[in-house]
């Protein structure tokens, strides 16, 4: 019995040191927070006056000719999709629907009759095909006769405004010809156009915004939809922006001038900024921990500060290269060689990081 007391008490004695050892270890690996060594630089600007544009602009006809019965809408109006704005007399298209669906029947049955004894074999194949061509020929006309129908009434494409009429009620118009003019009650664009000495620059395009005089000490943020790769006839290129604006807040009306800020990429000067709380001191030498992102360990390196900036940021000049990632928390917790796990960002319910 006391053997085995004694090989116990061996077993635990052996054991505790691992154990601790693995409690040590765990204790180690700390959760930091980091963050990119950024570009720093002068930012330039460029200003450009631009006008407000709907998102969707167009010109609606009937596809089908005749007089046009009742006006449903009135300029200025808002509509919805699918909305009826207008209606052409229906009279000779339900006579010609009527003729043809008429004859459609007639054909279809006939067809039908033929097609039975073709299974049969009881008429030629020759008889077969005159059949089952006519009546796809005659389906074909009366699909395209049911369509003229309907097209007799014009809709809305989608929800916006009537911006001009063109024709009122008994007027006779043709096919294409515009009935009216609307535009979309979707987030409006910003048109620009820009020298040639700015569009060859476009690459180096970052950031965009916007100012109105109807807005004062507001802007609002641009997103970039397109460049027209064709100057025109003034030897400008055109840009075009889509309205970024917080749910529920006024945005500007098409037709309204506005100023457009475009903010190009800061130039490479060698330096980097980083928060100021990435920066502790060892022999009175600025440091930083460099995280390793791939097998998640810190190391210090010393850096050279060249100034820091009034939002809390220092330049670096020397030690850092932009995109490294650096401990911006915690820095006085960790030694070289370190592991170390990133602190998980915010979800998009959790604003702020608070829980």
């Amino acid at each position: 019995m006391r053997n085995i007391l004694t090989g116990i008490s061996c077993v635990v004695v052996l054991c505790m040191p691992s154990c601790m050892q693995r409690e040590q270890q765990k204790e180690t690996i700390r959760t930091v927070k980091v963050a990119s060594a950024e570009n720093y630089g002068e930012v330039k600007t460029a200003t450009f006056p631009g006008k407000v544009k709907p998102a969707s602009e167009v010109n609606l006809a009937f596809r089908i000719s005749g007089p046009i019965a009742k006006i449903h809408v009135r300029e200025g109006q808002f509509v919805r999709k699918g909305e009826l704005l207008a209606e052409m007399d229906q009279r000779d298209y339900q006579l010609q629907l009527a003729a043809t669906e008429a004859e459609y029947t007639q054909i279809k049955a006939e067809a039908e009759r033929v097609i039975k004894l073709y299974e049969k074999q009881s008429v030629s194949e020759n008889d077969y095909d005159k059949a089952r061509l006519g009546l796809q020929q005659i389906t074909a006309k009366y699909e395209a006769h049911k369509n003229a129908l309907e097209d007799t009434k014009l809709k809305a494409p989608f929800n916006g405004y009537i911006q001009k009429r063109f024709f009122d009620s008994n007027e006779t118009v043709a096919a294409g010809m515009p009935v009216f003019s609307m535009f979309s009650s979707d987030v409006p664009e910003v048109e620009i156009n820009i020298p040639a000495s700015e569009y060859i620059k476009r690459d180096l395009f970052d950031k965009f915004e916007c100012y109105f005089e109807i807005f004062p000490g507001k802007t609002f943020p641009l997103e970039l939809i397109s460049i027209n790769h064709k100057a025109n006839l003034n030897q400008l290129y055109t840009l075009r922006f889509r309205l970024e604006a917080e749910q529920g807040s006024q945005l500007p009306s098409p037709g309204m001038s506005t100023i457009v800020t475009i903010a190009y990429k800061p130039q490479s000067t060698g330096l980097v900024s980083i928060p100021i709380t990435a920066v502790f001191e060892v022999d009175d030498q600025p440091t930083v921990w460099v995280c390793d992102t791939t097998v998640l360990t810190v190391n210090a390196r010393k850096i050279k500060i060249d100034g820091v900036t009034n939002d809390g940021r220092v330049i670096v000049s020397g030690g850092l290269q932009a995109g490294e990632q650096v401990v911006s928390a915690g820095v006085r917790f960790l030694s070289d060689g370190d592991s170390v796990k990133l602190l998980a960002k915010p979800g998009k319910s959790n604003v702020g990081g608070l829980l």
